[in-house]
């Protein structure tokens, strides 16, 4: 039986592989979130790994407020950097696996061709420089690593656009959206799926990969189709991303390309239409 820590257990993609985890009664997974493990302290970390014979880490912990972040930097990188590194550490140490969940944030949107995992990362926020010296301390330090870099997650579960869109929708009749912005969600349940098949069926493919659901849209598309599928009648309006000037600057275009992932592991991957909670 495989032993696995997961950490940012709480969050959306941690509360999905818990849910998830059911349908893997031989994997035995441990989920942690601060309370627990404090993964910005090593001397923590090494005590835990030490305690556990852990052979995979799936690190879901991350500092996510994009524009706070722009505030608060030494807490995005204490929490998206330091953290990864001291799990590369104890990873390499235990020789267990991690698998770190990065972001699309990682690249500027300059491109207007999907991102593949070996274009250039210039992120353009400090949420996202913050998230690359992650992926650089874990490449670094311990090659048995899986780096997967999702984009515009989802859930039922904590705060996202979808529960956002849905809440704003029970007071307004109509509700602005940028349009100039393209990207692809992702529902955390299929990212979590795909993260217990990386263990259940053994790869050693290691590196960065990239995961999202199938499709390229702008937020305004995205908020659309939620009203529809829920049946809300609220007017979207479509605006430019200056109409709505926020702390952080935003990839104007972060689509993924899914090709990597879809032939290493034979994913198949949903369209987002079909994922809309």
């Amino acid at each position: 039986m495989k032993l696995i820590l997961v950490t940012g257990a709480n969050g959306q993609l941690g509360k999905s592989i818990h849910r998830n985890s059911s349908n893997y009664p031989e994997l035995k997974i441990v989920f942690t979130d601060v309370e627990e493990l404090d993964i910005t302290k090593t001397e923590e970390v090494n005590a835990f790994f030490k305690n556990h014979a852990f052979d995979y880490c799936i690190n879901c912990a991350a500092y996510t407020a994009v524009d706070k972040a722009e505030e608060e930097v030494d807490k995005a990188f204490l929490i998206n950097a330091t953290a990864a590194k001291n799990l590369a550490q104890a990873c390499q140490t235990s020789e267990a696996v991690l698998i770190h969940i990065s972001t699309d944030f990682v690249f500027d949107g300059s491109k207007r061709t999907p991102y593949t995992e070996e274009d250039t990362a210039t992120p353009l926020s400090v949420y996202g420089k913050s998230k690359l010296q992650g992926e650089e301390y874990i490449q670094e330090i311990w090659n048995k690593h899986f780096i997967l870099r999702t984009s515009w997650l989802y859930s039922e579960y904590g705060n996202n656009f979808v529960k956002t869109m849905l809440r704003l929708a029970e007071t307004r009749d109509e509700i602005s959206v940028v349009n100039d912005q393209i990207g692809s969600p992702t529902y955390a349940g299929d990212l979590a799926s795909f993260l217990l098949e990386i263990i259940n069926k053994p790869s050693k493919d290691y590196g960065i990969y990239h995961y999202s659901n199938e499709g390229s849209i702008s937020w305004y598309d995205f908020a659309a189709e939620i009203f529809k599928q829920h049946k809300t009648a609220v007017r979207v309006v479509p605006i430019p991303t200056s109409a709505y000037p926020t702390a952080a600057k935003r990839p104007e275009y972060s689509v993924m390309d899914l090709s990597k992932v879809k032939t290493i592991f034979g994913s198949t991957i949903p369209l987002w239409q079909q994922r809309v909670i």
